[in-house]
């Protein structure tokens, strides 16, 4: 039976006057993606819903042939066929309703109100303003960027727009580890064997934000002076050791790494390290002392640190460094640093 029509704001206008109806879910063409940015949908609070109140609003569909084509209401159809629904309740628009763009924002705005949208929708929000809807990029940058939160910049829409050429797994990546959009622009610019090979090792080790710039800095001045791929660094026994370290925490695997990739990209302070590590060693220094060179051995001078909690510790601590003068080895690190 037909029903007088519950419009919501960005419904309103456009379906006003549109009777809401159930629609068998068998004759809606699920395949039809023309007004969707889903990915990655949180579906639970969705679901929750519709499962103990069951669908408040109906999804908006315009007849199409001889089936239905989405507008509105992506997952609510989804997650009433998961539940076994036959039909769903919605409000169907004419065929005659021949404005694609009017009906894309008005789903964008019902996403908008309803919640929001992650990175990767917005960005397929965007390449479909730009490259479905031909949408003048200057035009985007103005009206749309704003609509969703994002400064109105032309590096920003490129950056998004860059996104979508990307596989499906870094999206995810990008999704999941809230990667910056510096990063973004950054992994955009690699082949797609080489962000593969590079998610492969990034995604094992839960970098931070700052680790995982670093490492893409490191690979990228790797490549330029050696002439080589992101996946041939990747294959160095070295860098696959590191990976199949199961017993290490992911922290302690992107310590490595960086370490690592830092030899490679610096093999001659790479070997000073090891020289300087050997000689600190051979001193012998009790636990509670630390000995450090200057970072990146640049300036002259060592660092020395201790730790005690009492008063005879303090002494037994400074007459065991007092003796390290005599040493052969803490004047060959003093004359090598």
């Amino acid at each position: 039976m037909n029903r007088k029509p519950r419009t919501s704001n960005a419904h309103h206008g456009i379906a006003e006057m549109k009777t809401i109806q159930k629609i068998p879910i068998s004759h809606i063409d699920l395949a039809d993606k023309t007004f969707s940015v889903n990915f990655m949908a949180d579906l639970h609070r969705l679901r929750s819903s519709i499962e103990e109140i069951g669908l408040i609003q109906p999804v908006l569909l315009r007849k199409k042939q001889n089936e239905y084509q989405i507008i509105c209401g992506f997952r609510k159809i989804s997650i009433i066929k998961e539940m076994g629904g036959s039909d769903i309740l919605s409000m169907v628009l004419d065929e005659e309703e021949k404005d694609d763009l009017r009906l894309f924002l008005v789903s964008l705005h019902e996403n908008l109100a309803t919640r929001g949208f992650n990175t990767i929708e917005k960005a397929i929000a965007l390449d479909k303003l730009v490259h479905q809807f031909h949408i003048d990029s200057v035009t985007v940058i103005k009206k749309y960027l704003p609509l969703f939160d994002l400064e109105a910049d032309e590096k920003i829409l490129n950056t998004y727009l860059s996104l979508i050429q990307m596989e499906d797994e870094i999206k995810i990546y990008v999704l999941k580890e809230e990667v910056s959009r510096t990063n973004i622009r950054r992994i955009s610019s690699l082949s797609s064997k080489d962000r593969m090979a590079l998610l492969s090792l990034i995604s094992p080790l839960k970098l931070g934000e700052n680790r995982l710039r670093e490492i893409l800095t490191f690979l990228e001045e790797i490549t330029k002076r050696d002439r080589l791929t992101i996946r041939e660094i990747l294959k160095r026994p070295e860098i696959q050791a590191i990976l199949f370290q199961q017993e290490l925490t992911p922290p302690q695997r992107a310590d490595r790494m960086k370490k690592a990739l830092m030899g490679l990209r610096y093999p001659r302070m790479q070997n000073m390290e090891a020289k300087f590590e050997k000689k600190r060693k051979e001193l012998n220094l009790p636990p509670n002392v630390s000995l450090q060179h200057q970072p990146f051995f640049e300036g002259k001078g060592l660092k020395m640190e201790f730790q005690f909690e009492t008063v005879d510790e303090c002494r037994s601590m400074l007459s065991s460094l007092s003796k390290l003068t005599d040493k052969k080895e803490f004047k060959e690190i003093l004359q090598s640093t």
